[in-house]
């Protein structure tokens, strides 16, 4: 069993950045690829970025593209989203993921969760 936990949500006003982290603990010694996805108020649970387990490879919804990079740091057993340039539509509850395989881009492609960390992003 794996536990994951994010940080680094928060407020910032529309084109700001914000780096989250998630902190994974227990069995990591398997090859895992993590991720992101948000869910906004009123929307269902989206994709938003992965990586793979050695970092060169990775995939980004759309609507992130060019603004958020996804990254990883296996000696500390974490994931980073850099977001940069921040709109309010980026506003949601952001989740660590972890998976088997890329690209990981639907729910049923994730095997554990985090508790989510708040990202506001005012206009």
């Amino acid at each position: 069993q794996v536990q994951l936990v994010e940080s680094g949500g928060g407020l910032v006003q529309a084109g700001g950045s914000l780096r989250l982290s998630c902190a994974t603990s227990g069995r990591t010694s398997t090859i895992y690829v993590m991720g992101w996805f948000r869910r906004a108020p009123g929307k269902e649970r989206e994709f938003v970025a992965a990586i793979n387990w050695s970092g060169t490879s990775s995939y980004y919804a759309d609507s992130v593209k060019g603004r958020f990079t996804i990254s990883r740091d296996n000696a500390k057993n974490t994931v980073f989203l850099q977001m940069n340039s921040l709109k309010p539509e980026d506003t949601a509850v952001y989740y660590c993921a972890l998976g088997l395989r890329l690209p990981m881009t639907t729910i049923a492609d994730v095997r554990s969760w985090g508790q989510g960390t708040q990202v506001t992003v005012s206009s």
